[in-house]
């Protein structure tokens, strides 16, 4: 009896460990499945083949061509072959401040992915503890102990394992908020590369601006001596040395506007390096001609802009994050399992704590499930299912507008080179008119007021012409944003050795 007794004994605890090992296995492999949709990302089905204005972009009077072969975009920059403008983009990426605070947030994201990944595994927490009590020896009870002491020393371990997925899902939602981060990050950089360009070309042309309206003062100084010196011979009139005054003010007037627009600019690009405004004006005071476009200027395909805008990658994963938050909300509606522990010493004499004999440990499975909850579990799914909804039709939405915004930037940067053409061939003429009308006046055979429309028509055409230039690269710099350049792997490396 003794014996069969002993056996029954020894053996119940091999059944339970049994029985566990079955439980835990049959976790391990539920754990395989994850609820929620399993994320699929969208075809971009209804992306034309080719830009449906890059037909009508080049001729042969084009001295940038628009070409549909693939295009390497990660330094677009250097097409300019502008030594000063590679140098001030370079200083940029190092150094600028929005820039620094992207990196910052990707650095956030991926601590926090690492948050979610951490709910995968157990967690252990030490402790430890000292405690001093007395118990009245007034109540009764005779084996009352009065003062003791109570030492402590141990660790807690818990671990929710993850059967149906919940957590998996969050890290894959962590997963796309920190290529969501990463994405925000490409975008201000290609967002920063173009104004620095911009700001710089604007520089330039506003340089030239300022040197055609000083030339301008200078020629119109001139006529006003003249006229002053044909009123003293007594060959001219004071309408006329009037009127040559008039136009004299009016091109000096139009100096400190192109000075004030010429500061600003040097100060905006100075702060896009993350310098002081006017720490570039000593650098860039000389006199340097527009940025000038490369004579072929590839676009590659719409369907490029898929993988290669920031903005629609950003917006890609913010759908896959999205989707993965509908498994975390459905998984609500199931039970987590967990399993609880915790080994440690306890005595009452500090000298015995660590002996064999003060061990106390305790082990066990726990299950919570949600059953009855107002509803409130699938209000949240569904809740989730519209944020993803939404955020897909804001993934076709950035794809609209960047297939918008190439096409836009396509047509001005063409309209704007037979624009400069056109100009081109009317400072011509208005040159060889200024000359004509000043010397048929110098001879008597026509007024000055022919004179004074001439060198005006000159001078309005000669300013429109630096514009026009100025809009020819600041229109190639867009479409360069437009096409998503700047961003790829060999500038990344720069930004990730910047940020450690």
């Amino acid at each position: 009896m003794t014996t069969a007794l002993s056996s029954s004994h020894k053996t119940r605890p091999l059944t339970a460990h049994v029985l566990g090992a079955i439980t835990v296995a049959s976790l391990t492999l539920l754990s395989g499945c994850a609820v929620g949709p399993d994320y699929k990302a969208p075809e971009g089905s209804d992306v034309p083949f080719a830009f449906s204005s890059l037909n009508a972009t080049n001729d042969a009077a084009k001295t940038s061509k628009v070409v549909n072969r693939p295009a390497h975009l990660a330094r677009w920059w250097t097409s300019f072959n502008d030594p000063t403008l590679n140098s001030l983009i370079d200083r940029a990426v190092q150094s600028n401040l929005d820039l620094k605070i992207a990196t910052s947030r990707v650095l956030e994201a991926r601590a926090l992915r690492g948050v979610a990944d951490a709910g995968l595994y157990p967690s252990v927490d030490a402790r430890g503890g000292y405690n001093r009590s007395r118990s009245s020896t007034n109540n009764g009870n005779p084996f009352s102990l009065g003062e003791q002491s109570f030492y402590s020393a141990g660790i807690d371990a818990s671990w929710e394992i993850d059967v149906f997925g919940g957590v998996r899902r969050e890290v894959e939602a962590a997963d796309a908020d920190l290529a969501v981060a990463e994405e925000a990050r490409n975008d201000a950089l290609v967002t920063l590369l173009a104004e620095v360009a911009r700001n710089y070309a604007e520089v330039r042309g506003l340089q030239r601006r300022l040197d055609v309206a000083n030339a301008a003062v200078r020629v119109q100084e001139e006529s006003v001596s003249l006229t002053e010196s044909r009123l003293r011979a007594g060959i001219a009139g004071d309408l006329e040395v009037a009127q040559a005054r008039a136009l004299l003010e009016s091109r000096r007037a139009f100096v400190p506007v192109v000075t004030t627009s010429h500061k600003q600019a040097l100060h905006r690009l100075a702060v896009l390096l993350g310098q002081a405004p006017g720490s570039l004006e000593s650098e860039l005071s000389t006199l340097s001609a527009i940025p000038v476009p490369p004579a072929e200027v590839p676009v590659g395909l719409p369907s490029d802009l898929l993988r290669r805008r920031p903005d629609v990658r950003q917006a890609e994963r913010a759908l896959a994050a999205s989707n993965a938050r509908i498994g975390i909300a459905e998984a609500d509606l199931y039970p987590r399992f967990s399993l609880t522990g915790s080994f440690g010493f306890e005595s009452n004499q500090v000298g015995d704590l660590f002996d064999w004999n003060s061990r106390s440990w305790n082990i066990g499975p726990n299950v919570r499930w949600r059953i009855f909850d107002g509803n409130r579990i699938r209000r949240q799914i569904a809740a989730a299912g519209a944020r993803s909804e939404a955020a897909l039709f804001a993934y076709d939405k950035s794809v609209l507008g960047a297939l918008e915004e190439v096409e836009n930037r396509l047509v001005a940067f063409s309209q704007e080179q037979s624009r400069r053409e056109s100009l081109e061939k009317a400072t011509a003429a208005n040159q060889r008119a200024a000359d004509l009308s000043n010397d048929l006046y110098k001879a008597g055979l026509r007024d000055f007021l022919n004179v004074l429309d001439s060198q005006r028509a000159l001078f309005d055409s000669q300013d429109a012409l630096v514009q026009s230039e100025l809009a020819v690269t600041t229109n190639l710099i867009a479409l360069y944003k437009s096409l998503g350049g700047g961003w790829e792997p060999e500038i990344e490396l720069v930004i990730e050795a910047t940020s450690k």
